[in-house]
């Protein structure tokens, strides 16, 4: 078995007001995903797959490779930031996932992506 390398997700989202239409059922977020490379070897992002959840439960699973367009290598100690976004029809929903990484050895291993809260911010209290 492999000693597969740290790698730490953290991510952030926000309620996008002026790209989503409430009485069309159209809530847009926006998301912000810091993934650092606290190993000792370099790692590239080949993949993603990610699970979104609105608040009626419904789910809708999205993959494919890279994220926005890329395939980034993280360098031990470095970190890689994007912004992306997602649409559902509720106002309250959550994501979650993994990515798909590769170590400079070839080995190919995931990463968690730990659920987090997509909410208009007027729910939260």
């Amino acid at each position: 078995m492999i000693d597969s390398p740290r790698v730490c997700v953290h991510v952030q989202s926000v309620y996008v007001e002026s790209q989503s239409s409430p009485d069309e059922e159209r809530y847009v977020f926006a998301y912000t995903v810091t993934i650092r490379n606290l190993g000792r070897m370099p790692v590239q992002l080949r993949g993603r797959y990610w699970l979104i959840t609105n608040g009626n439960g419904r789910e809708i699973e999205v993959q494919g490779e890279g994220v926005v367009g890329e395939q980034p290598h993280i360098d031990p100690g470095e970190e890689y930031q994007y912004t992306s976004g997602a649409v559902i029809e509720t106002p309250l929903g959550t994501m979650q996932g993994h990515y798909e990484m590769v170590d400079v050895d070839g080995n190919v291993f995931r990463v968690a992506i730990p659920v987090f809260r997509l909410a208009v911010t007027t729910l939260i209290h």
